[in-house]
């Protein structure tokens, strides 16, 4: 990844990504004795934590001659790393192909064409090696383009060793070291596996903790390692999972916990009012796990919660009342 320019003034956008701030939350959590704190992600110049593997990912293929000048750029994405390759593309001149199930918000799709993007959308719901996937329909338009690249970022090493080289190191660094527990949902899996890693070999006892929403694959397979319960659909986007990522290393985690579309949704609209940071809703998954988990500590403890992006992508979805009521997620 680019370093940072020690001027004050930066060179381009790309070298503003990372080094987001960590804040403690105090009025959107219940009575505790424990301290909770989120990572920021949503503060990265394309608004959410998938900014640093875009980076990473286009620029590991560059250096491997992968991804040409003037090449296309391909991935199936739930939008946010969309956004971020896309960002990096128009820094750097490439085209943009993603590839996204239809769940995912209008915000999404708008912002990736507003970068220049072409956007596919194929059917949500459908196993992963179905040819309307979003993972098949990539491969496929990837085969059929002339010098495209599939950024590949489910099973791109680039994508865990930049959490663990860089998002690690930077967290603990702001931490001081004093972390009991890191929290955050899983979908490639790079985040909490780079993460984990790293601050488990700095302290062995730390907890690293992924929020799973109901009908993901990814509990069942950390705790009995196969699908128990049926694969279901859920609206939170961009965490859960139903198919392995090579960018899930289990062993990196220490607990599961898993969390519904409802206190995923509460969570993330009371962040918002109590806060004052404008979330998304794996925010809200990843801090209704967090006060879940922090129950079975029996010592105080120093929580930190990622927080991965920004609820101005689903301004129709968590923050307008009538689509709440619709999907049943308030009364």
């Amino acid at each position: 990844m680019e370093s940072k320019s020690n001027s004050k003034i930066h060179n381009n956008v790309l070298s503003t990504i990372g080094d987001t701030p960590i804040v403690e939350l105090h009025r959107c959590l219940p009575k505790t004795q424990h301290q909770f704190f989120a990572k920021l992600e949503f503060l990265n110049p394309g608004a959410s934590v998938k900014d640093r593997i875009a980076l990473s990912i286009i620029e590991a293929a560059e250096k491997s001659g992968e991804l040409k000048p003037g090449g296309t750029i391909v991935e199936a994405t739930s939008g946010n790393t969309g956004v971020g390759l896309a960002l990096v593309a128009a820094v750097k001149g490439y085209k943009c192909i993603f590839v996204m199930p239809e769940k995912m918000s209008e915000e999404k799709r708008k912002t990736l064409r507003a970068y220049g993007a072409e956007v596919v959308i194929t059917p949500s719901g459908v196993e992963p090696d179905d040819p309307r996937s979003h993972y098949s329909v990539a491969k496929r338009i990837t085969v059929e383009t002339p010098g495209a690249y599939h950024t590949n970022q489910y099973h791109n090493v680039a994508n865990i060793t930049q959490h663990y080289e860089v998002t690690g190191p930077e967290i603990w660094k702001q931490m001081d070291g004093k972390i009991d527990a890191f929290v955050a949902g899983a979908g490639t899996g790079g985040t909490i596996s780079g993460v984990g890693r790293y601050l488990r070999e700095k302290n062995p006892k730390v907890n690293i903790v992924c929020a799973d929403p109901i009908g993901s694959i990814l509990y069942d397979v950390f705790y009995h390692k196969k699908p128990i319960d049926p694969v279901g659909s859920y609206l939170v986007e961009g965490i859960g999972e139903d198919m392995l990522p090579a960018n899930m290393h289990f062993d990196a985690l220490t607990d599961f916990i898993r969390v519904n579309d409802k206190e995923s949704f509460t969570a993330c609209r009371n962040i918002c009012r109590t806060e004052g940071m404008l979330v998304g809703p794996s925010a809200g998954a990843a801090l209704a796990a967090a006060i879940k988990f922090s129950e079975t500590l029996k010592t105080p403890s120093k929580i930190l919660v990622l927080f991965p992006d920004s609820g101005k992508s689903y301004l129709s979805k968590a923050f307008d009342d009538n689509w709440m009521r619709q999907n049943k997620l308030i009364d």
